[in-house]
């Protein structure tokens, strides 16, 4: 799976106008039914809130991933974009967040919701990712990012 892919800089959004959370996932969600990404704008609202509700999404790092399984979508579509000031989200480690990278996928697609989920927290734990991602200001930069990144954790992950 390739991220930069799916998360064109047509999906990034920066800034993010919302100032908490659910406004940015609401956000987020409008951006993807813009896109005509979404069969269903308020089941695909409804079923990230119904997620978070249950434990938040604030991973660490300043990076939250709000998901949700829902068929308000007919595949994997993804959306991101960076707060103009950070947000909080009850994140795991207390700190704000200042990326967030929003998943949807139908109920019986878990395979690529789970990859998509791991590929986003692997490239987190790289600090130069991180580094560019605060650095970002427009989605293009935030894409050219994320695909250098990509292309730079597989690289690695070739070497082993």
């Amino acid at each position: 799976m390739e991220l930069h892919k799916l998360l064109t800089p047509e999906h990034i959004r920066v800034p993010l106008v919302a100032t908490d959370k659910f406004g940015v996932i609401t956000e987020l969600v409008d951006l993807l039914h813009s896109l005509n990404q979404l069969r269903d704008r308020d089941a695909a609202l409804e079923a990230v809130k119904r997620r978070e509700a249950e434990r938040t999404t604030g991973i660490g790092y300043g990076l939250a991933i709000p998901h949700g399984k829902t068929d308000g979508c007919g595949q994997l579509v993804m959306a991101a974009g960076k707060p103009a000031t950070p947000v909080d989200f009850q994140s795991l480690d207390g700190r704000p967040v200042t990326f967030v990278v929003l998943l949807l996928s139908p109920p019986d697609q878990t395979g690529p919701h789970i990859q998509a989920l791991a590929k986003i927290s692997r490239l987190m734990n790289l600090e130069e990712f991180r580094n560019a991602v605060e650095r970002a200001e427009s989605g293009e930069a935030l894409h050219r990012a994320i695909a250098a990144s990509e292309a730079a954790d597989t690289g690695k992950q070739n070497m082993r």
